[in-house]
This record gives C-alpha cells, sequence and structure tokens, in this order.
C-alpha cells in the first residue's frame, strides 16, 4: 500500500478527517460538563427548596400555638425542622425567624409602619418621627413583630437554609460557593382566646 506524503501533498492533509472527532469531542466536552454540573446544582437546590418547604409546612401546623409564650413547645418545632433539613444539608446554616402580624392581609402587604422621611433615605432615621402602631418601641419595616405573637394573631414563619454547593460549578465560572434557600408560610395561631389589642398608636423618634 502506497503512504501519501503530506509534505508533497497539502491538499491530500486539507481533505484528511481522520482524528476528527477526537478534536470535537475535546473541544465540546468541557462546555457540556459546565452545563451538565449546572443542571445538577439547579436540580438540587429546587429538590431541597421543594423538601423544607413541605418540612415548614407540616412544622408551621404543629406551630399554631395560642402563645409565643410557651417557648418549650417553640423549640421543639424548631429542632424538628433542624433534624429534618440535617438529612440533606448536614453541613448547613439554618436560620428560623418568627414575624407576627394581626391579620393575614397584614402579612400581604408587609407595609412599614407610617413615618416622616424628612431627609429622604427611604429609611426612619436620624431622629424622624414614626407611629409605633403595636407599640414595640422599635420603627418596622414589615409592620410586623418578632416572635410567635398570641391568639389569633398570624405568624410569618420563615426558614432559611445555607450550605456549600455540592458541584464546584462557581470555582469554574465564578460567583459564590454557598446555595442558600428560603421557605416560608403563614399560620394563624389557635383561637384559645380573644386576639390582644395593642393600644393606641404611639408618636415615637428613630435613632
Amino acid at each position: 500500500m502506497r503512504r501519501i506524503s503530506f509534505l508533497r501533498h497539502p491538499r491530500a492533509l486539507r481533505d484528511d478527517e481522520r482524528g476528527s472527532t477526537v478534536v470535537e469531542f475535546a473541544i465540546i466536552a468541557p462546555v457540556m460538563g459546565l452545563v451538565l454540573l449546572g443542571g445538577f446544582d439547579v436540580g438540587h437546590t429546587l429538590y431541597m427548596r421543594a423538601v423544607l418547604q413541605g418540612v415548614l409546612q407540616k412544622a408551621a401546623r404543629d406551630s399554631a400555638l395560642e402563645s409565643g409564650s410557651q417557648q418549650t413547645q417553640l423549640d421543639s418545632i424548631d429542632r424538628k425542622i433542624k433534624s429534618q433539613v440535617a438529612a440533606l444539608a448536614n453541613n448547613g446554616t439554618i436560620e428560623i425567624k418568627r414575624r407576627y402580624y394581626r391579620t393575614f392581609s397584614d402579612v400581604a402587604a408587609a407595609k412599614a409602619e407610617d413615618f416622616t422621611d424628612s431627609n429622604g433615605s427611604g429609611k426612619c432615621d436620624a431622629g424622624e418621627p414614626y407611629t409605633d402602631s403595636n407599640l414595640n418601641n422599635i420603627w418596622d419595616a414589615d409592620g410586623g413583630n418578632g416572635g410567635q405573637g398570641g391568639a389569633r394573631d398570624s405568624t410569618l414563619y420563615t426558614v432559611t437554609v445555607s450550605y456549600p454547593r455540592f458541584f464546584p460549578i462557581y470555582r469554574m465560572v465564578g460567583g459564590s460557593n454557598t446555595t442558600r434557600v428560603t421557605a416560608a408560610t403563614v399560620l394563624r395561631n389557635q383561637p384559645y382566646a380573644d386576639q390582644g389589642a395593642y393600644g393606641t398608636p404611639q408618636v415615637r423618634n428613630c435613632p
């Protein structure tokens, strides 16, 4: 069999397609790898969010208590959430927050307490006067108050989980190496008594 010299026949080199598949694969493989890692990362995040929301909904039903003073029961519910989340992200950080409001519509509105924005900063500061509607002595940007609340109050129950990403894609393309997943639900405390009254709103000054 006669061999063709590519040095003597450059046209033969141009037309030779042997090994082209290897070259194409070498170009495409890194891109496909990044796409797959990104898909796995997004899929895991969505799965974590769905599981967290399910756990939170169940815990929220259990936390429909008469009063936030029943700290032992609240701590038990928080431990239940942490133990179930730890099964999916045992190296994660779990933050649980409760904010209570008078009604469901107040939760949805999340309206800041009225204040006079003298300096145009968009927040209550520099001694500006505000109306303390819930009488907790601070200006609330969402109109709520910290804690579980009392009878018939609507409580916004929020859980945030932060954990290192399972796939190192962000080391390659930049960005944060930490995933943050948040789930929230609203519940109404059981009507074991009449809803408490905040009293007459007071005008105070922000720090």
